[in-house]
Order: structure tokens, then C-alpha cells, then sequence
């Protein structure tokens, strides 16, 4: 028997950046709980069963707009936004991204933020603000532990060590920990419309990074290894079903313990 607390069959969801890794997970993790889901990404592909996928770059009001027409029309305003397209330099990013602070390109800060935040913003007044009007919805804004902490820079020194000048870049924390601001901003904004806001921070994701990475993650991680990308589902379905009625504004952290040291 379903636990009605968590149900979330016949509800409505847009993913952001749904045809990436984690948005995969998500999207294909909410269609099997019975709900309609559509994900926004500008990547192209197959999406998974039961997802359709609108062409969308969330930097685009426009087409935000456009591919939210559609949806109302078809299925209703939906009840659960997840923000979860982002951009980030990983542990094998080209070397005009990872190089000193004092060097690091002004372009590539506007790109993240751009797609991180600003991204983010016009999702949540395009479908949060058709939710607010519905007088429902639960919003879950995907963050990192470096918009928590600082990143430590140690786990990367394996490039260094190979002779190369390695910095993980600032604008991915920056836009992060921008994200946990405009979360608490909208629960506050929106809490008296029924529109919940909250953060979910996830720690570092296993892709088949560099092995010297992940060993060296390993060592720094409580749990001693990445997170699994499936493990991040269990909390976004609990923040965006009714078993979290009475949260917002919150951050579920969940990062096998990188934030507790």
C-alpha cells in the first residue's frame, strides 16, 4: 500500500536540465510515482519513459514561457519545480577555467551564473508564479555543498602534481550559495500563496571522474565515496510530496557527512 504522504501520482512536474545525469534520475524517479513530467533542457535526446522533453535554455524567459503554454494547456499548472540545470567546471575542466583566481575568466562567472541563477530566478516566476496563483506547489532548488563550504582544494592536487595549474573555480560557489538565498526569499514571498521553496544540497556525484579524484574524495568523505546519483532521489521526492507539508526555506543536506567535519 502507497503511503499517501508521499504520493505524487496525477501531479505535475518541470525538471530543469533534465536530460543530464542527476536530471535523468530525477525525472525518470517522478514518472514512476504516477506523476507527468517534463523536462527543460537544451540538450536534445531520448528522454525517459514517461517524460516529455521540451528544448528550453532557462536563460530564455521567452522560451520558458512558450514550453510553460503548452504544459498548462495539456496537463495544468504544475505542482513541483525542480531547478536543476547548472553549469560547473569538473576535475578535468580546460585549463583557462581552472587557473588562479585572479585570472579566472569573466565570461565563464557570467555563464554560471547565468544558467545557475539567473536561470533558476526566471523558472521560479514563470512556474512558481503559476503555482502561486493555483495556491500550491513545492519548489526544490538543487544546491552543492561548495555554496555551503568553500571547495577544498586538496582533492584536485593530483593535477598539480602532474604539473598543471589547478584551482577549482569560484563562480560554481557563488552561484550556489546564491541559490540558498533565493530560497529562503521565495518560502518567505510565497509561503501565505502555499508555495513551498526549499534547498536540496547534495555533495560531490560519481561520473567516472579521474581515479587520483575520486580516491582522493574518498579520503575526505565521511562515507568514503561519492554520492550515488539515485541516492539524491529519496529527498527530492520527500520535498516535493506532501510528507513535507510544514517545510520551507529549509536546505536538506545531503552529503554523506562532507559538511560535518
Amino acid at each position: 500500500m502507497n503511503d499517501p504522504l508521499f504520493d505524487l501520482s496525477g501531479r505535475i512536474a518541470v525538471v530543469t536540465g533534465g536530460m543530464g545525469q542527476l536530471g535523468r534520475v530525477y525525472t525518470a524517479g517522478l514518472a514512476e510515482r504516477g506523476m507527468r513530467v517534463a523536462s527543460f533542457d537544451v540538450a536534445s535526446g531520448d528522454a525517459p519513459d514517461g517524460v516529455r522533453a521540451f528544448e528550453v535554455d532557462v536563460t530564455d524567459r521567452v522560451a520558458i514561457e512558450r514550453a510553460m503554454g503548452e504544459i498548462e494547456s495539456d496537463w495544468g499548472a504544475p505542482h513541483v519545480l525542480v531547478n536543476n540545470a547548472g553549469l560547473d567546471s569538473p576535475p578535468d575542466a580546460p585549463a583557462e577555467e581552472v587557473g588562479p583566481f585572479e585570472d579566472f575568466p569573466e565570461e565563464v562567472f557570467d555563464a554560471v551564473m547565468d544558467v545557475n541563477v539567473k536561470g533558476a530566478l526566471l523558472c521560479c516566476q514563470v512556474i512558481g508564479g503559476a503555482m502561486a496563483r493555483e495556491g500550491r506547489g513545492s519548489i526544490v532548488n538543487i544546491g552543492s555543498v561548495y555554496g555551503l563550504l568553500s571547495p577544498v582544494q586538496d582533492i584536485y592536487a593530483f593535477r598539480r602534481e602532474s604539473g598543471e595549474t589547478f584551482v577549482k573555480p569560484v563562480a560554481y560557489s557563488v552561484s550556489k550559495s546564491a541559490i540558498l538565498n533565493l530560497t529562503r526569499y521565495l518560502a518567505t514571498y510565497w509561503a501565505k500563496a502555499g508555495v513551498r521553496v526549499n534547498t536540496l544540497t547534495l555533495a560531490g556525484v560519481w561520473n567516472d571522474q579521474p581515479a587520483q579524484f575520486l580516491e582522493a574524495y574518498a579520503e575526505r568523505a565521511p562515507m568514503g565515496r561519492m554520492l550515488d546519483a539515485g541516492e539524491a532521489l529519496g529527498a527530492l521526492v520527500f520535498l516535493a510530496s506532501d510528507a513535507s507539508s510544514y517545510v520551507t526555506g529549509s536546505n536538506v543536506v545531503v552529503d554523506g557527512g562532507w559538511s560535518a567535519w
